[in-house]
C-alpha cells in the first residue's frame, strides 16, 4: 500500500457514529467529514411501512406479503442464525425458492447463495446482519425486518439494500410492542425524517413505554406459528 504522503483515504457508510468520526479524525491526514442529508436517516427513495405482527403471526404475515410481490428480491432479515435456517426451510416447504446466510455458511457457500439470489433463482433471501451491510445487489425491490434489530443504525444499514443509485424500494418490518418497545422512539425519528407515515401503534409503544407491551394493534395471521431461534449473526 502507498504511503501515506501518496494516497488518499475514502470512508463511506449510510451511518457513522461519533466515536467512528472521532477515530477517523485521529488517524486520517487533513481529515475532511461530507454528509448528504442527516448521518444515520434514511432515503425518501425507501417507502417505509411498520406493521404490528404479533409473533406468532409472523410467518403467516410474511407468506402473504411474498405471495402478493410481482417482481423483483426479496431480502428478509431476522436476528439469529438458527432462524434464518428455519425461515427458509418453511418458505421452501410453502413453494417458494428462497436461499439463506448467515455466519455459519462458509464462504463458498455464502457466494453461492449470493449468486442464486441475483441471478433472481431464488428471488427471496433470509439473512442474519452478515448481510446488512456492503453489499451491493441490483433488483432487490423489498426488504423485510422479520425481526427488528435493537440498534437503529443496523435497522438504517439493512433496508439501505434497496432504494439505491435513485432507485424506489420498499420496507417492511414486523414491530410487536412487547419486543420492539425499546426502539419505538428511534423508529418514530426515522419514518418523521424521510416523509414517511408513523403508525399510531408506535406512538402508542413510546407513550405507555413498558407498560403498553402486548397492547393492541395486531395483525392475525393464518394459524401457524414459528418461535426465534438463539443464535446470532
Amino acid at each position: 500500500m502507498p504511503g501515506t504522503q501518496s494516497r488518499q483515504t475514502l470512508m463511506f457508510s449510510a451511518t457513522f457514529p461519533r466515536d467512528i468520526q472521532e477515530l477517523a479524525r485521529d488517524f486520517l491526514k487533513e481529515y475532511v467529514f461530507l454528509s448528504v442529508g442527516r448521518v444515520g436517516s434514511t432515503s425518501e427513495n425507501i417507502i417505509q411501512r411498520i406493521e404490528h405482527v404479533e409473533e406468532r403471526d409472523k410467518r403467516d404475515f410474511l407468506l402473504d406479503i411474498i405471495t402478493a410481490e410481482a417482481q423483483g428480491l426479496t431480502l428478509v432479515f431476522v436476528e439469529t442464525r438458527r432462524a434464518a435456517d428455519e425461515l427458509e426451510s418453511f418458505l421452501y416447504n410453502n413453494g417458494f425458492n428462497s436461499t439463506s446466510i448467515h455466519g455459519d455458511r462458509t464462504q463458498q457457500e455464502r457466494e453461492m447463495a449470493l449468486r442464486s439470489f441475483r441471478d433472481g433463482k431464488t428471488p427471496v433471501m433470509v439473512a442474519t446482519a452478515v448481510a446488512a451491510r456492503g453489499l451491493d445487489i441490483p433488483n432487490v425491490t423489498h426488504v423485510i425486518n422479520y425481526d427488528i434489530p435493537n440498534d437503529i443504525d443496523d435497522y438504517v444499514h439493512r433496508i439501505g439494500r434497496t432504494g439505491r443509485a435513485g432507485n424506489v424500494g420498499r420496507a417492511t418490518a414486523f414491530f410487536n410492542t412487547q419486543c420492539n418497545h425499546n426502539v419505538a422512539k428511534s423508529l418514530i425519528d426515522i419514518l418523521s425524517e424521510a416523509n414517511q407515515e408513523v403508525p399510531e401503534f408506535l406512538i402508542k409503544a413510546v407513550t405507555l413505554g413498558s407498560r403498553g407491551m402486548g397492547s393492541g394493534g395486531g395483525r392475525g395471521g393464518r394459524g401457524r406459528g414459528g418461535g426465534r431461534g438463539s443464535r446470532r449473526g
